[in-house]
């Protein structure tokens, strides 16, 4: 399959749609050679199946992250037509709107070192972890107002700023009707907003490693030398729970529609019938969910800040990286209203456009680039250029090895070695199980950026390295 992509230019790759009957729009991997031999088979074939789905517009998108995935591959991107084209569940995934956001410090590393193993410590204590880890539960009045306006009703809490809303996504709210989860999923949320979770999620401190534009930089509230912390989680259970919901209306729906999908992973609705804005607003819901969740880490987080440095971090941004949200593109000129689907991808919004707030309408919007536990992490903008992947990225290193394989390959002793050997502290409930999270595992983060970058996906901006670890497993 790999020998079927033609070469556009060294970044970036094409399969034709002639090369197979299923596909309405050519599919693009931007990537090097390295990176397409690495890449599975498998996830290069979930990338021309997102090419098979009703109303695809310009051409499927796979990032240099590209690994596989739950129908299509992890790094993929997809627009459908809002008017005639599908909404599918497995597209935007299990960890509906997983993201990440950033806090900035005026900090250098000089000035938290003797304290920050007990920081790390009573950051992990506060912030529960690991698989089915909850807070004490909310009322369901409370949780529903919660699904419907997101990290501001959080903020309206007492549990953050003004400005946290405006430096989110969306302001850290979408289109939502709580009313569309089912009780299962409600349930599953109940004592979870506030927690990390597991699996790759993670809280990190960080020191700004490398400033690449340095106007950006400042902006962004980035200095050379200065300690930041980055939160990387999701909608836990409850987002889920409201996939895997959607998943079975969609099998019969797509029986229905007479849709004839390569891989069943993919069943979709269509975007304007009643079951795709059931979904849709479902979605909404717990993308509402997974934007307040990092806010209250980020309450939790500030309050053991102050108790240690007395000093209140700052949100740089906050985005997500597995949605499906309607937002307007030109196409063949004309601008056109689509469902952008970012399975593992992330947006990156150019300098002036209108879903950006006031502070960053000349920088682009800040893009947040987590690499694996133990290597570093890169902050870009969003550019003009951008627009042939609709304004998306790369949302980190990807994987090159399975969880599975990671835990076979790699013991516990040469990770905590290797986290000891670049003076990373690590806070886990089970070394044991972090190893699947073993950089080792996962791609060159620097070659990742370097495709994007080259691409003119997006712009580099700061880089940052890991000081500390907070995992769930």
């Amino acid at each position: 399959m790999k020998e079927k992509f033609a070469k556009i230019n060294e970044l970036l790759w094409e399969m034709p749609k002639e090369n197979y009957s299923e596909m309405r729009v050519p599919a693009r991997l931007y990537a090097t050679e390295k990176i397409i031999e690495e890449t599975e088979e498998k996830a290069l074939g979930q990338l021309i199946n997102i090419a098979s789905l009703p109303g695809i517009v310009r051409h499927a998108v796979a990032m240099p992250d590209i690994h596989s995935g739950y129908g299509p591959p992890i790094g993929g991107v997809g627009a459908t037509r809002a008017d005639k084209g599908v909404i599918s569940p497995g597209f935007v995934g299990f960890d509906e709107n997983c993201g990440v956001r950033l806090l900035t410090s005026e900090l250098k590393k000089s000035d938290i070192e003797d304290d920050i193993d007990a920081c790390a410590q009573k950051i992990f204590e506060t912030v529960p972890s690991g698989v089915g880890q909850g807070r004490k539960k909310m009322s369901m009045k409370d949780l529903e107002t919660l699904l419907t306006d997101g990290s501001q009703w959080v903020v309206s809490q007492k549990m953050g700023k003004k400005e946290d809303v405006e430096r989110c996504e969306g302001r850290g709210k979408l289109p939502a009707d709580h009313q569309k989860l089912s009780d299962q999923a409600k349930k599953r949320g109940l004592d979870q907003v506030g927690t990390l979770g597991s699996g790759n999620h993670f809280i990190e401190i960080q020191e700004v490693e490398k400033i690449y534009d340095e106007e950006k930089a400042e902006v962004f509230g980035l200095k050379e030398g200065a300690v930041a912390v980055m939160i990387h989680t999701g909608s836990r259970g409850l987002g889920h729970q409201n996939c895997k919901d959607y998943l079975k209306k969609a099998e019969k729906a797509t029986k229905r529609a007479g849709f004839d999908f390569p891989d069943r992973q993919f069943n979709s609705f269509y975007f304007d019938s009643r079951e795709g804005q059931d979904f849709y607003f479902a979605l909404g819901a717990a993308c509402n969910f997974s934007f307040a969740n990092r806010q209250m880490i980020t309450h939790l987080i500030r309050s053991v800040w102050r108790e240690f440095f007395s000093e209140e971090l700052s949100l740089m941004y906050d985005v997500a990286h597995n949605t499906a949200k309607v937002e307007t593109h030109e196409i063949d000129g004309e601008d056109v209203e689509l469902v952008v689907h970012r399975k593992g991808a992330t947006r990156a919004f150019p300098p002036g456009h209108r879903e950006l707030p006031e502070i960053y309408k000349e920088t682009g919007q800040p893009v947040i680039m987590p690499g694996s536990m133990g290597t570093s992490s890169y902050i870009l903008s969003g550019i003009r250029a951008g627009s042939p992947s609709f304004y998306s990225t790369a949302h980190g290193a990807g994987r090159r090895m399975s969880r599975t394989k990671a835990k076979r390959k790699f013991s516990t002793q040469s990770l905590f070695e290797l986290m000891n050997e670049k003076n990373i502290l690590v806070k886990s409930k089970s070394k044991k199980g972090v190893v699947e999270e073993d950089p080792r595992a996962y791609k060159d983060i620097d070659e990742v950026v370097d495709v994007v970058a080259g691409a003119r996906l997006a712009k580099k901006v700061a880089k940052v390295k890991p000081l500390a670890v907070i995992k769930g497993e």
